[in-house]
């Protein structure tokens, strides 16, 4: 026996739905296309069902129906479907099901079996499986005393039906409230005292079944929400300024517990609405946040990055120094820079002078000899020489000048 199970769109399960048993020889291909169904309760479901005929010839074929896995009926035989299900016998492949006034009893597993006269008999492990729902309300909350800003779900029966699409129709205290086309489901989201009421829901097109209500209280009073942190001053915050977080929540009645964190610090840094830091300086840059109690609950705010800016007195020291480094340098590099110059110039001097010397000594020799004779013993020539060179020696001091010695002319 081979099985195989295939799901199909919403709106053709809505349409219809088949089981198709083809011959193989011996074996069946068994499939369903859908496995579970969904029918108001008091009303009626068509369950199509069509196979094609095997050479082999059937000897039988019906439907079984399963509370549980212990209780199996035949629907041709069991009393609970006396005049409420009708099988159409097979007949060119037709083996629809029709159940009529379906009660919340009938939920569980349909099973259509196909006997031949080798003895086999063919089926779906899997089946169809039932369900039944009604108008019944039932009220879901995300606690048991409904408070102000609280969110309640109310939903309408069990499932939603698989053969129509149906429109729910939702009031409160008797008046229509809200009208759902194929949701099933009721939301009121942050309720507010004037949310409370009895509520009920209908199924359009079932209105005869009957409805229950569900009665919606809700108490005065929310813990903190929308919990911030203020910064003042709101500007850059300058090393010494004295700094203050504010806290803020919208709560009823009002928070009067607050606490203040330090991200990566396990335990509170602070406490109270304001937090004050009076001389803010690098080691309290962070991120802070506070939280926020009342009597019903309590609840934390984001985070806020708070940093010290450098004093404009630290700045100018810091531009001070850099500064002065810079003129450091530049003396030091215009030093050396003069050095390496002044020590070229040495060099090239001291390779021009040898020849220099030479020739000084050279000129500066006849003169050391002539200094040497005796003044009395030079001829004319030499006095005149002699006495020139004197008198270029002493023209600034007439004192200094030697009158011993004349140029005589004869």
């Amino acid at each position: 026996m081979f099985v195989n199970i295939m799901m199909c769109p919403a709106l053709l399960l809505q349409s219809f739905i088949w089981i198709s048993l083809m011959g193989k020889g011996v074996q069946y291909d068994v499939t369903h296309i859908v496995s579970r169904m969904c029918v108001v309760q008091q009303s009626s479901v068509l369950i199509p069902c069509r196979y094609t005929s095997p050479t082999e010839q059937v000897s039988a074929a019906e439907w079984f129906f399963e509370r549980s896995p212990e209780q199996k009926v035949r629907v041709s035989q069991d009393p609970v479907f006396e005049s409420r299900g009708e099988f159409v016998q097979p007949d060119a492949g037709n083996c629809s099901l029709l159940l009529k006034d379906v009660r919340e009893s009938d939920a569980g597993i349909f099973r259509f079996v196909l006997s031949t006269a080798s003895g086999r008999n063919w089926t779906n492990d899997q089946g169809i499986q039932l369900e039944v729902t009604d108008a019944e309300l039932e009220v879901k909350t995300e606690s048991d005393v409904v408070m102000e800003g609280d969110w309640i779900l109310l939903v309408c029966g069990s499932c939603i039906p698989s053969m129509t699409v149906p429109t729910y129709i939702w009031r409160k205290d008797g008046h229509l409230h809200k009208q759902n086309h194929g949701e099933n489901i009721l939301v009121l989201e942050s309720v507010e005292l004037q949310d409370g009421g009895r509520y009920s829901c209908t199924i359009s097109g079932h209105e005869r079944l009957k409805s229950t209500s569900a009665e919606v209280t809700v108490r005065p009073g929310y813990p903190p929400k929308s919990v911030s942190v203020s910064i003042s001053p709101s500007g850059v915050i300058v090393e010494g300024d004295s700094v203050t977080l504010s806290c803020s929540s919208d709560s009823n009645p009002p928070a009067l517990i607050f606490s203040w964190f330090k991200e990566k610090q396990s335990s509170a840094v602070g406490s109270g609405q304001s937090f004050i830091i009076s001389s803010f300086n690098s080691s309290h840059s962070g991120r802070f946040y506070c939280k926020a109690q009342n009597q019903h609950g309590s609840q934390r705010s984001a985070s806020v990055s708070v940093t010290v800016k450098e004093s404009s007195s630290s700045l100018i020291t810091v531009a001070v120094g850099i500064s002065a480094a810079v003129v450091l340098m530049s003396v030091i590099l215009v030093v050396f820079i003069w050095l390496l110059i002044r020590r070229k110039r040495v060099t090239s001097s001291e390779e021009q002078n040898p020849r220099g010397s030479r020739h000084s000594k050279t000129l500066e020799a006849p003169e050391d000899t002539y200094m040497t004779l005796d003044p009395q013993s030079r001829c004319s020539e030499y006095d005149t020489l002699d006495n020139m060179k004197r008198s270029c020696e002493n023209t600034d001091d007439p004192k200094a000048q030697d009158p011993t010695y004349y140029n005589i002319v004869q």
